[in-house]
């Protein structure tokens, strides 16, 4: 569907958009509503030419008369009946000023008229592809409305009836079918042509009411081939109907052909006339007088009649504009041709046989327009006079207007005059340079933050591996608790100072980015665990605790007694605080198939692998092989004397507690 704000915008003529723009801010004043409707919308939505313009108001449009005609529009006609008003604006746009009614037909071609909104209005219309409407009103400007589907119709290019009794209440629409087939080239619908040829065997043509004889009349003469039309009226034997004097023998066929091709010169120079006075005149130049009289008595609009009347006084009137002295300058008759009646210099032009007046529409129509050749379109993009600068047109019609008065003939005048119109050049563009400071800051920030992924992938890796290297050499350290029977408790291997130390110089914590929570390590160890037993991770948490100084948890109540451990002796060394374990050195518990009857524990081993069953084999790293082999030699020689603090709390049996569900890790 097109957008018919657009539509109304740039398809319209700029006299149309000025006129309609008149009539909506006398209907805005009044309190009315407005709609565009009829052969306006049928052309805007298939991409035909407007030529006349039919205005809705919803209400009574008489009543706006007296402010159209204070506005600067004429009233070219009257019809109480309908309550409608013929108007013409300037440039000759024709506008015919209807109100909403629904009309009833007691007999045929005697309708009555009763007021109604503008849906009633459209269902009451002739054909589908005229029963549309565009709202002109604030608030809702440009909206289509279309309650019988015109727009499908508009698509295939048919005419349907609204109504299935149309032909037989308004026999001009026999007439109104042949006219559009003929201009637009569009065919009547099967259902539409059946009943087009039974009311025309009927004869209800007769029936044709006046007012709709002089509209049918007019608009021979309003059409773009007016005698295409005459001659598809006499195929039908339409127009004995109309007015059996005019016939398309009347006509002056080889001079509407010359007004044709003159009239498209105009346009084509910006000069826009209305061909219909003139049109009219010569396909009626063979009509005798006393015929032609009777006929403009016929024509419904009296202001059409007047404006065919004075079509030879506006003509020499131009004549006479045209030979004034003030006007011998080409800018001057250029200036003329563009700004006067286009009417009046279209019928000067064909009706003139004078030589000055000939020479002056050659040089018009084919000398100075070859000047627009000569515009230094790329001189003014180079001074950056560009089309997107306000004024823009009115510069080229200025230099058009030089040029075709022999000024700017040569470069450098052209440059002094394009000089004052030419933009200042834009300023340098300014690029914000940031400190080399903070610009190293930033690299700085960008490459610890690549190095802290990579030391953290390093950590996580080292991890892995000294998980493997501690399970290798772990051993079990009796702390005197009382382990169950059916279960074996995870003991942790208590590594000398020395070997603290260089683990902690071997491996040095990868900065952590803020914000972010790194638990790689116990991820890790959970990881192998759970490849083994998981119901250790109590006992392996409790034993850490413990190795770290921390109360363990009380374990749960056993019934079988079990005898104590044998308390290992305290080391006689200087009392010094032991550093917190590594997360990474806690020891992956080791799965034990539980006993199938409770018998006392024994002691384990000094030396014994604690590996998970399950965890594939770790493999072979140069870390770990030195480790092992460094801590061999080491456990033979007498072991250092242990801190009494530590000593004590490690051999100290944990008090029991009321069991209870431990707490989540936050």
């Amino acid at each position: 569907m097109p957008d018919y704000i657009y539509l109304l915008e740039h398809r319209l003529s700029p006299d149309q958009q000025k006129a309609l723009r008149l009539l909506r801010e006398t209907a805005r004043e009044a309190g009315v509503l407005l709609f565009l409707t009829g052969d306006a919308v049928r052309d805007l939505s298939s991409g035909h030419s407007v030529r006349d313009i039919e205005v809705a108001v919803q209400g009574n449009a008489l009543k706006l008369k007296k402010p159209i005609e204070k506005s600067g529009g004429k009233v070219w006609g009257e019809d109480e009946a309908l309550r409608t008003l013929y108007l013409c604006f300037p440039g000759t746009v024709r506008v015919d000023l209807v109100s909403t009614h629904q009309r009833e037909y007691p007999k045929p071609g005697k309708p009555i008229f009763h007021a109604a909104p503008i849906q009633e209005d459209l269902r009451r219309r002739d054909f589908t592809v005229n029963a549309m409407a565009i709202s002109l009103n604030e608030g809702s400007y440009g909206l289509l409305m279309d309650p019988l589907n015109g727009a499908a119709d508009i698509e295939a290019r048919t005419l349907r009836l609204v109504s299935n009794y149309g032909f037989l209440d308004q026999p001009s629409l026999l007439i109104r079918a042949v006219r559009y087939r003929a201009r637009l080239g569009w065919e009547m619908d099967p259902r539409t042509q059946t009943r087009y040829e039974n009311a025309k065997l009927e004869g209800v043509i007769d029936h044709i009411s006046p007012t709709a004889r002089s509209y049918e009349l007019e608009q021979i003469g309003h059409e773009d081939d007016g005698l295409k039309v005459m001659r598809a009226l006499e195929a039908e034997g339409w127009m004995k109907a109309l007015f059996p004097a005019w016939t398309s023998a009347k006509a002056d066929e080889a001079k509407l052909q010359a007004l044709h091709d003159l009239a498209v010169e105009l346009i084509l120079q910006g000069v826009h006339p209305d061909m219909s006075a003139a049109q009219m005149q010569l396909l009626t130049a063979k009509l005798s007088p006393k015929d032609l009289a009777a006929l403009k008595k016929q024509m419904l609009r009296s202001g059409f009649v007047e404006e065919w009347n004075s079509l030879d006084a506006i003509a020499a009137a131009f004549a006479k504009l045209l030979k004034a002295k003030e006007k011998q300058t080409p800018s001057a008759a250029y200036k003329l041709f563009t700004t006067h009646d286009p009417e009046a210099v279209l019928w000067l032009g064909f009706t003139s046989k004078d030589a000055v007046i000939k020479e002056r529409y050659n040089q018009f129509l084919k000398v100075w327009p070859e000047a627009r050749q000569r515009i230094p379109y790329a001189l003014m993009s180079e001074m950056r006079i560009t089309p997107d600068l306000p004024g823009y047109a009115d510069l080229v019609q200025q230099i058009f207007l030089q040029l075709i008065d022999g000024h700017l003939s040569t470069p450098e005048e052209m440059r002094a005059f394009l000089e004052p119109h030419s933009p200042p050049a834009p300023p340098p563009q300014v690029t914000i340079k940031r400190p080399r400071v903070k610009r190293g800051a930033e690299a700085k920030i960008k490459e610890r933050s690549y190095e802290d992924e990579e030391e953290l992938e390093e950590a996580l890796e080292e991890g892995e591996e000294d998980l493997d290297d501690l399970g290798a050499e772990e051993e079990e350290i009796d702390l005197g608790i009382e382990v169950p029977a059916d279960e074996e408790m995870e003991i942790l291997e208590v590594e000398s100072e020395d070997e603290i130390e260089e683990e902690e110089e071997e491996e040095e914590p990868a900065p952590v980015k803020r914000g972010k929570k790194v638990i790689a390590e116990p991820k890790a160890a959970k990881k192998e665990a759970g490849r083994g037993a998981k119901p250790e991770k109590p006992a392996k948490k409790e034993a850490a605790k413990a190795a770290e100084g921390k109360p363990a948890r009380p374990a749960l109540p056993q019934p079988a007694a079990v005898k104590p451990a044998a308390k290992a002796p305290a080391p006689k060394t200087k009392p010094k605080a032991a550093p917190p374990l590594h997360k990474s050195s806690r020891v992956p518990a080791k799965p034990v198939k539980p006993a199938p009857a409770p018998k006392a524990a024994k002691k384990a081993p000094s030396r014994a692998p604690a590996k998970p069953v399950g965890k594939p084999a770790a493999k072979a790293h140069p870390k770990a092989t030195a480790k092992a082999v460094a801590k061999a030699p080491a456990k033979k020689a007498p072991a250092k004397k242990q801190a009494p603090a530590k000593a004590a709390k490690a051999a100290k049996p944990v008090p029991r507690k009321a069991a209870h569900k431990p707490a989540k890790k936050r």
